[in-house]
């Protein structure tokens, strides 16, 4: 149990059209949200700089680390300036807390290890809460760094992306064993498949995973048939079968497959800037400026009612 929080639970919020029976099922449990007291009626809600610790009220700026290579989540836009779903929250979060944001642009694998080495904050980049992450344990299970606590902020899942047309046929992970699949490493789609092939070698079919630095680079293997499916978490799966990636097309085929959270990474050590993050994205949340953000990036089917410590399974 983690201290000084209450334990509500992670919702999906209701999306423009309707709330789907998935969203009312993912109840996501965790140590979460922290509410505070309400602002006086009329009155202009006051800075949460002072939860924040000494040295970061003292400098005035939240380094955050993030790849930024996975629209819309978290990119380069223009001029190359960041850009995406996590760039506009942390900017409402920094506003909330009354410091500067600045982004740190570092490949996915090496957030968590500079986390660790105090290269920034936190981490915000389309980060699943996972247990393995919280505990700072490796694939096989092994202790491998001090884990981190995550302020869960969005829902989402994976999806199977393929080339347009779906030469192959490919409707479900079942459809991957024998061929070849391409993945972002460090990614929670490279668990899944590492879980997959065990299915797979059952059937005593061969699954081949293909690890990139980047999702771009996973969908120009499947773009060059040399994967026969990129898997990504959804809003990314969404935009590269909108927009297509380096003049090739794609597809998003199949289901959902299961949702997780996304969450703002903190060592473990540092309580006292998780508990200031919680207070902040609940104040977002309830001023309205998250579902603005959301409905921005056309996200609203993932939002969340209220900020949760460590509500991933």
């Amino acid at each position: 149990m983690l201290s000084a929080i209450s334990r509500p639970v992670l919702h999906r919020r209701p999306s423009v059209a309707a709330a789907t029976a998935a969203a009312a099922a993912l109840l996501l449990a965790g140590c979460g949200s922290g509410g505070g007291t309400p602002d006086k009626a009329g009155a202009a809600p006051a800075s949460l700089k002072s939860l924040l610790p000494e040295s970061m009220q003292t400098s005035g700026l939240l380094r955050i680390g993030a790849d930024l290579s996975y629209a819309p989540v978290g990119f380069k836009g223009a001029g190359g300036k960041p850009d995406g779903l996590d760039v506009d929250l942390a900017q409402a979060l920094g506003q909330v807390l009354g410091v500067q944001v600045q982004f740190v642009d570092v490949p996915f694998e090496k957030l968590l290890p500079g986390l660790e080495a105090s290269q920034f904050d936190v981490v915000m980049s389309g980060m699943t809460d996972n247990a393995q992450r919280r505990d700072g344990s490796d694939d096989d299970g092994q202790k491998s760094g001090p884990g981190v606590d995550f302020v869960d902020y969005y829902i989402t899942g994976s999806s199977i992306v393929v080339a347009q047309g779906n030469p192959q046929r490919i409707s479900s992970l079942d459809d991957l064993c024998g061929r070849t699949v391409a993945l972002q490493k460090g990614t929670v789609q490279a668990a899944l498949a590492q879980r997959q092939n065990a299915a797979c070698q059952k059937a005593h079919k061969q699954l081949t995973v293909r690890a990139t630095a980047t999702d771009d680079e996973a969908l120009a293997l499947v773009a060059q048939g040399k994967a026969t499916a990129d898997l990504s978490d959804s809003p990314v799966a969404a935009l590269a079968a909108k927009q297509g990636r380096g003049g090739a097309q794609f597809q998003v085929t199949g289901e959902q497959l299961p949702a997780a959270p996304y969450g703002i990474a903190v060592p473990k050590a540092d309580t006292v800037l998780r508990d200031a993050l919680v207070r902040a994205l609940d104040r977002v949340i309830r001023d309205g400026d998250y579902e603005k953000i959301l409905a921005k990036w056309e996200l609203l089917d993932g939002a969340a009612q209220n900020a949760v410590v460590n509500g991933g399974f």
